[in-house]
């Protein structure tokens, strides 16, 4: 399963652990994505994967 948001294209996001002794591991962040129902218009909806920023933002109309 790809972990990218189908609206914005946001993705997991790279970086380090870095200890109180500044050791630095690599590690993941991933966008919080939620697999909604979305209106695309013309009366069909598809499931799509949509992070939660552009559900909260109104960019993506979720299908009722």
């Amino acid at each position: 399963m790809a972990k990218v948001c189908d609206s914005c294209g946001r993705g997991p996001t790279t970086g380090n652990n870095v200890s109180h002794s500044n050791r630095h591991t690599r590690r993941c962040w991933n966008v919080n994505l939620q697999e909604v129902k979305v209106d695309v218009g013309g009366g069909e909806t598809r499931r799509m994967k949509i992070c939660t920023k552009c559900l909260r933002s109104g960019r993506v109309k979720r299908a009722v």
